[in-house]
């Protein structure tokens, strides 16, 4: 039996020129068939999905989400956790993330992988892996993270950490911490190795870069800075033009003109949005526990009773508008940081992040204040 077309119409579909109207999407099953124009005869004899003249957008892909919906992922690594994470982020159009772990315990390490693969084995909606933020960091820039957690990671935990898994595996790691003949082993091993929470200099990061880093975790927060005769860590990370940066948009963890400047340098493609978010997002509670501390959120900021940040209560469609009226990015290009760039950087362009036939069908459905109205994840549509 052949699975029925559905065709979304009467939107404003998001392409590289910008919203363009007059185009349907086709959807057969998980996956977008064609984008057509409106009077396409295949529209005509498709269950048809009017979208009231919204704009169409990828859905956005978050590569660090520490919670939602009022559960923080370290405190609960289960299936049912990553269920209710992926929940709360889908009211903000986010229909692939990767669940991240902060540092804790080798046990709690394990069961995080262990969920990660049973949720998506269940497809559990919106899970493509897993993003380990620690425990293999720096103490001198450990910002919220426990630093008596903090070690070298040893024989059990590489076995672990490489083991086939279901989904992308992505470790955050102070380069100057772990050997580069480690950080070489993990990346060959199929491992995202990325630089954060670490005090390196630029040179130990250069050679970090070649020996198989390929991004840099909350561009800087958590790192050395760029200085004039000592490039840092930032400098190193927008030096490069392989890498990519994941920032945080929410106009407290970086200065809007650092990330213009960051932006502009960067090779196009290489800049990516993501949340770092916590718990809050999602639910009405804004307080939480992380490390044994009780944080909570105020006027979008999580911060400890020291002043330190500790993530953040961004979402992904709050991070596109501020890509767009902070930064003043145009449209398109703060979605390809929500979307098309992320699924570069996981390696999954090929079937996420852009609005062309065979690609998943996940989407975002925004209206002209870019609030997300709906989301739809392989072909499912959820109400916001």
């Amino acid at each position: 039996m052949t699975t029925p077309l559905t065709a979304l119409i009467n939107g404003r579909v998001l392409t590289d020129h910008g919203p363009q109207a007059g185009l349907a999407v086709l959807v057969r099953g998980q996956r977008i068939e064609a984008i057509a124009r409106a009077d396409d005869p295949r529209v005509s004899g498709a269950k048809a999905h009017d979208l009231q003249g919204r704009l169409l957008l990828p859905g956005f892909i978050d590569v660090q989400v520490n919670g939602g919906g009022g559960v923080l992922f370290n405190a609960e690594p289960t299936v049912e956790a990553l269920a209710t994470i992926g929940a709360a982020h889908r009211k903000y159009g986010t229909t692939g993330f990767l669940p991240t772990l902060i540092t804790d315990t080798a046990e709690v390490m394990r069961k995080a992988l262990d969920a990660v693969d049973a949720a998506i084995e269940q497809g559990v909606p919106g899970v493509l892996g897993i993003h380990l933020e620690g425990p293999f960091l720096a103490t001198a820039r450990k910002g919220i993270h426990d630093a008596s957690l903090f070690r070298l990671p040893d024989a059990q935990d590489i076995a672990a950490i490489t083991r086939n898994r279901r989904g992308v595996v992505m470790l955050t790691l102070a380069v100057e911490e772990v050997p580069l003949d480690t950080i070489r082993q993990l990346s060959e091993a199929g491992v995202l190795v990325v630089a954060g929470h670490t005090a390196a200099t630029y040179a130990h990061t250069r050679a970090a870069l070649d020996a198989g880093v390929c991004g840099f975790t909350h561009l800087y927060n958590a790192m050395t800075p760029l200085g004039s005769r000592e490039p840092g860590v930032v400098g190193a990370a927008l030096d490069d033009p392989h890498s990519w940066c994941g920032l945080i948009v929410d106009g407290h963890h970086v200065h809007p003109v650092a990330l213009r400047v960051a932006i502009a340098a960067k090779a196009k493609g290489k800049s990516v949005l993501v949340t770092d978010a916590m718990p809050p997002v999602g639910s009405d509670n804004p307080e939480y526990v992380l490390n044994g501390q009780t944080i909570i959120a105020r006027d979008g900021i999580c911060q400890s009773d020291a002043g330190v940040l500790a993530g953040s209560a961004l979402d992904m469609a709050t991070g596109v508008r501020n890509l767009v009226d902070m930064v003043g990015l145009p449209l398109a290009e703060a979605s390809r940081m929500a979307s098309a760039y992320p699924a570069a950087w996981l390696g999954l362009d090929r079937t996420h992040g852009r609005l062309v036939a065979g690609q998943k069908a996940d989407f975002a459905v925004l209206d002209d204040g870019l609030v997300v109205k709906e989301t739809w994840i392989s072909g499912v549509r959820y109400g916001v």
